[in-house]
């Protein structure tokens, strides 16, 4: 461009600057001005009156179906209720619709949190649990060093001592895990489910622990130093987009350090989208008088047909 053609240019702004209300409607890259779509209301996803909020967390991906056009939008929707999955989310052009792509990076925002939040300072005073700490000094050394979240220093293995004195058949831990979210929204709900459960069969649980910092393998240490025969250890799982509330309990017959993985038997997906608390409490303590019966957990459990 020489100097002339950037003469005319600067002029041919300044007045389209100056000129009245009633210019032409700009162009998109050479192409005709469209005003961009106000994006669905709430009456376009058939819900409830006053189930629509302005918190895209709030609605149902189950519900959430924003595909122009479809062929057959009756069994669609019919398949995408019985999943959280990103099924007819539509597109706008080659791109996803905002809606889609705003519901996206809240849900990555509260997986983020999950990780990254605590629990709070109070929580296993207001539940009458023994806290404990893993040699994990912080959260980045938790994220960083996950060997350290698997054992603790002496002076937790003293509090367990003098927690758990004898040693009981079952033992309790909740953990925080890899979310926050879920020890806080799951763990007392399952645990009373699991100890009236227990209870239900004359199964002896001892004083449960809460453990910060908590890596599945902290489970196999309480085991070191109580001496029970079974742990059950609740915690966060590594949060997703479907949910930032996940929490598994992974169960181990004589536990103890070294243990491997494979011993473990694990119910995971607890987290009101997935199998409620409750439910998972229920489940979790019958299959603990199924472990104590056989002797067994993990993969020697499945060799014996029980699960």
């Amino acid at each position: 461009m020489n100097k002339q053609e950037l003469s005319a240019l600067v002029a041919e702004i300044i007045q389209s600057l100056d000129a009245p209300a009633t210019k032409p409607e700009p162009t998109v890259k050479a192409s005709d001005y469209k005003p961009a779509d106000p994006g669905p209301k709430a009456e376009d996803f058939h819900h409830k009156d006053g189930d629509f909020v302005e918190d895209v967390t709030q609605l149902d991906l189950r519900k959430l179906y924003l595909t122009d056009d479809p062929a057959n939008k009756e069994a669609f929707a019919k398949l995408k209720a019985k999943t959280p999955a990103r099924l007819g989310s539509g597109r706008a052009g080659p791109r996803y619709k905002t809606l889609t792509m705003l519901r996206f990076r809240a849900d990555h925002a509260a997986a983020q949190d999950a990780v990254f939040s605590q629990v709070p300072e109070d929580f296993a005073q207001k539940n009458g649990l023994v806290p404990l700490q893993t040699r994990c000094k912080d959260k980045e050394e938790y994220l960083t060093r996950p060997d350290l979240g698997r054992c603790f220093d002496e002076e937790n293995q003293n509090k367990i001592r003098a927690a758990v004195p004898a040693p009981p058949k079952v033992q309790l831990v909740i953990g925080d895990g890899l979310s926050s979210a879920a020890c806080i929204h799951n763990a007392m709900d399952c645990a009373g489910a699991i100890r009236d459960g227990l209870q239900l069969q004359g199964i002896s649980l001892g004083q449960t622990l809460f453990v910060r910092y908590c890596r599945v393998g902290a489970g196999d240490a309480v085991g070191d130093v109580t001496g029970c025969e079974v742990v059950c250890v609740l915690v966060g799982e590594r949060p997703g987009l479907v949910t930032d509330k996940s929490m598994s309990a992974y169960i181990t017959y004589k536990p103890h350090t070294g243990v491997s993985e494979s011993s473990r038997t694990v119910v995971s997906n607890i987290h009101p989208q997935g199998t409620p608390a409750v439910e998972a409490g229920a489940f979790v303590a019958e299959l603990i008088g199924t472990i104590l019966q056989k002797k067994a957990s993990g993969v020697a459990l499945q060799r014996e047909g029980a699960v």
